[in-house]
């Protein structure tokens, strides 16, 4: 295998290289490269047409049949009823562009359709160096197949999908015997899906089953998911995943070296479709490898964001947590490791700081506990839990590690306060008792309990931190890779070579 070596850390420069493929004129209006050409469509044009913004086509296929590298597809509003597949590459600095007209929102449809297997509205299959910016699409439902929005596969590279908004994409077969995906990056062959970018897209109300709404799994090496949001879901909404069926060797089949930042999740709740429970996740790393997950708000979720292991074999591996914000869950505000008496793969070398926890645990968990603002599962090693704000309510849990398997786990340096009475677990035994808390988990020794981290405002969920907050400048500084160089509103995250603790600086 030839595996390629990207800075995890770096990811989000080849953003920069993506919208290199275009330039913009002082109105911000976005034109195609110097000698590029420009193909309009119009629900009204005609095939027959020469794809001129006078003279449009009909359909956003039959445009794209006509581009070389470094043309756009214009098009305009109205609704389109075809599923969209590229059957052309760019090349570098020369995009292919498949673009709304600007100030129009075309809609590509799929309620005449039914579906086959594994299908999308649309497709980009072995195709590199290719844009999809601006669209609604909507409306594929089946009871048979696994519909997507949007899906990218077969080594496709230098992908960017932006500004678009995804709903109505819709499991429907009952009994639950798989799912759909608003967008789905998967690397499916021996050739990596690498080079990705999901950006600004709002994806709301699907019906995805087993399936999640923004979905990166198999051999995909290099990818960055920003500034998206995500609402209105029955299943998980963002998941870097591994040990599934997307790639057919096990070596390559794990998503690996990729940003999850900026992202907007909530009201994203099992009880919305037949799962039932308690089980949907805002963001999920299972199985996935070298991925930072930062700058996040979730709120209003199953659980916040996971760090787990669902496959015996896929470990979730060198997974940084940090500057989230994670408030008012169903269940766990974060929680790590595989699940009790099922897999042992877990979470190792992982990194859990800088994040603010409040009011997370509002209903009981599958067993009837209180999962914890952090949840630790089996098989957790060699991480670090630093820098965290827990702000807990009436009936919370701080930390709650259930069982002894795992080891080499550091935690310190937190701030935990509650509004009831304090509460930890380690190894299966609870402990109101904070020095006694200390004893058994070998932990915080650095740590602060029962001081108010003084929020701006809880009511109103300003969760920055007032001027003499203990939080402020009390956290232990690790390092730009680790703390990350910004904090949440993107301000400098170590000053004077201090570090708050949470996601404000």
């Amino acid at each position: 295998m030839m595996k390629r070596n990207i800075n995890i850390f770096l990811m989000l420069g080849f953003v920069a290289q993506v919208f290199g493929c275009s330039k913009k004129n002082d109105a911000g209006i976005v034109t195609p490269s110097a000698g590029a050409h420009i193909y309009y469509v119009s629900a009204n044009g005609l095939e027959s047409n020469k794809g001129t913004i006078d003279a449009p086509f009909q359909t956003i296929n039959n445009a794209l049949s006509h581009t070389i590298p470094g043309d756009t597809v214009m098009v305009r509003a109205g609704i389109y009823n075809e599923k969209v597949v590229f059957p052309k590459s760019g090349v570098m600095d020369k995009y292919i562009t498949l673009k709304a007209y600007r100030g129009e929102k075309p809609v590509i449809d799929g309620s005449a359709f039914s579906v086959n297997g594994r299908e999308a509205l649309v497709t980009i299959d072995k195709a590199k160096f290719i844009v999809v910016d601006g669209f609604e699409i909507r409306n594929f439902k089946t009871s048979t197949g696994d519909p997507k929005a949007i899906m990218v596969e077969g080594g496709s590279d230098y992908i960017t999908i932006k500004n678009n908004t995804v709903y109505g994409i819709d499991y429907t077969q009952l009994p639950l015997n798989g799912g759909g995906n608003a967008i789905l990056i998967i690397g499916n062959t021996s050739d990596p899906v690498t080079n990705i970018t999901v950006t600004g897209n709002t994806i709301h109300d699907c019906k995805t089953g087993y399936g999640e709404n923004l979905t990166v799994n198999g051999y995909v090496d290099g990818f960055s998911i920003t500034n998206n949001t995500i609402y209105n879901a029955q299943n998980i909404g963002i998941d870097a995943a591994g040990g599934y069926a997307a790639n057919a060797d096990p070596a390559l089949n794990y998503a690996r070296n990729g940003v999850i930042s900026g992202n907007t999740l909530y009201n994203i709740e099992s009880k919305r479709g037949p799962l039932g429970g308690h089980g949907a996740i805002g963001i999920y790393v299972d199985g996935g490898r070298n991925v930072v997950v930062e700058k996040n708000r979730v709120s209003v979720t199953d659980r916040g964001i996971g760090a787990v292991s669902e496959t015996n074999g896929f470990p979730t591996d060198h997974v940084t947590i940090r500057n989230n914000l994670v408030y008012n869950c169903w269940c766990s505000g974060i929680y790590m490791g595989g699940y009790l008496n099922y897999t042992g793969a877990g979470t190792s070398n992982s990194a859990i700081v800088n994040n603010t926890l409040y009011n997370n645990n509002q209903a009981l968990g599958a067993f009837g506990e209180i999962e914890g603002e952090i949840s630790i599962r089996e098989d957790c090693t060699n991480n670090v839990i630093k820098n965290n704000v827990i702000y807990g309510g009436a009936s919370d849990m701080f930390i709650h590690k259930y069982t002894a398997k795992g080891s080499g786990n550091v935690i310190d340096y937190n701030l935990y306060y509650t509004t009831g009475a304090a509460q930890w677990t380690w190894n299966g035994t609870s402990y109101t008792d904070y020095n006694a808390w200390k004893a058994a988990s070998g932990s915080d020794a650095n740590s602060t309990n029962g001081a108010d981290p003084l929020f701006i405002n809880t009511s109103g969920l300003n969760l920055h931190l007032q001027s003499s907050s203990s939080a402020k400048n009390s956290g232990q500084v690790i390092s730009d890779i680790v703390n990350g160089s910004t904090d949440f509103d993107g301000n400098a995250r170590i000053v004077n070579k201090q570090i708050n603790k949470g996601a404000y600086q």
